[in-house]
This record gives C-alpha cells, sequence and structure tokens, in this order.
C-alpha cells in the first residue's frame, strides 16, 4: 500500500472491540518515533505505550460518564511526549554553536512540539498498516497531575497528545455529531497556496 493509499484511510476512531493488541504490534508501532525528524537529531519526543488493563480502566475514569465508551473500549494508549531540555542540550553543542556565533538558537517556534507532532503522525500511519483503528485526544490541564502520579511521568516531559488505538468497532451514535460529520473538509485551494501569499 502507497502512502496516499494509507493517507485515504487515515481518520478518528472513537470506538474499539473489545481485541487486544499483541505486544510486537505495539513495539512494531512504538518503534517509528526513532524514524520521526528532530531539530538537529535532538531526538526529544518520547512515547509511553500503556496496555496494562488496568492502567487503561484508570485512564477511562476521566470519560463522561453519558458518552459512550471511548477510552474504556481502546486496547490500548500511546501518550507522545516531548522532552525539551534535549533541544537545548543539542543546541548548546560545539557544532550548533559554532554555526550561530557561540550562543544557542533563537527558537522561532518551540521545535520540540513541533517534532512530537511529527511523531504522533507517524504512529497513526503506523497504526492503520498494522490494521489498527486510532483516535487523538489531548490531556486536559487539570487531568495531568493524576496522569502524571498514575503513569509515573517524569516532570522533564511535556505530555503533548495521546492516542487510542485498537480494532475499530461501528461508530456510536454520538460519533454522528463530531466535527467531521458536521464540518466540510476545505478545498485544497483554501489550504495550499503556491510560491507567494496573496489575499
Amino acid at each position: 500500500m502507497s502512502l496516499y493509499d494509507l493517507l485515504k484511510q487515515r481518520r478518528m476512531v472513537r470506538h474499539y472491540t473489545d481485541e487486544r493488541i499483541p505486544r510486537e504490534v505495539l513495539e512494531r508501532l512504538a518503534a517509528t518515533v526513532r524514524r520521526a525528524p528532530s531539530a538537529g537529531f535532538s531526538q526529544g519526543q518520547r512515547l509511553l505505550v500503556i496496555d496494562e488493563p488496568e492502567l487503561l480502566q484508570e485512564l477511562a475514569r476521566d470519560e463522561t460518564r453519558d458518552a459512550e465508551p471511548w477510552f474504556g473500549s481502546a486496547a490500548a494508549h500511546v501518550l507522545v511526549l516531548t522532552r525539551e531540555q534535549d533541544y537545548h542540550d543539542r543546541y548548546t553543542r560545539p557544532d550548533k554553536l559554532d554555526a550561530t556565533g557561540g550562543e544557542e538558537i533563537v527558537w522561532p517556534v518551540p521545535f520540540w512540539h513541533v517534532d512530537a507532532g511529527a511523531a504522533l503522525m507517524l504512529v497513526l500511519l503506523a497504526a492503520i498498516e498494522e490494521g489498527l483503528a486510532a483516535g487523538v485526544y489531548g490531556v486536559q490541564v487539570d487531568d495531568q497531575p493524576r496522569w502524571r502520579e498514575l503513569l509515573q511521568i517524569p516532570d522533564d516531559l511535556t505530555i503533548v497528545a495521546g492516542v487510542t488505538l485498537g480494532k475499530a468497532a461501528p461508530d456510536p451514535e454520538w460519533s454522528k455529531r463530531t466535527s467531521r460529520a458536521t464540518q466540510r473538509r476545505k478545498t485544497i485551494d483554501e489550504l495550499v497556496t503556491w510560491n507567494r501569499w496573496s489575499s
């Protein structure tokens, strides 16, 4: 299957069967982080793969009671994390300082988040390659202390996003009311401009 075929299959899935994911599949999926791009080869991305049933149940506690299960039906979660300090460490090494006159670059954007997004996309594409479905979520600020304690996440790692994984089940009724079902897909001309931006 080509990349373009994979992309046609990519969608957010929030309802899964009760089929478990073999550990070797999760290991292959997690190994994609080693191929993710990173500024200056800083390699600040980290993945935390959660497949223990007890931990999955704990994560599902945060679900809204009146919603059909999303977290509760996932066979695994992958948290995409980033370690900002890896970028500062890399860009204060001699080869980078020689190129910038002895000072760390002024970061135009937080590339540790950019690179985490690239790692996230690799996880989503690898899930399709493995015959799995996936859904992306954010961990709300108020929930982060509980997640950090439960999953023993060190303070120097930032939680960027999470991904639920599993075998897709038929969409629940509430998914018909979500963004993909209620919003039109923008045209290519609305999203892509060539050579110079014009209004």
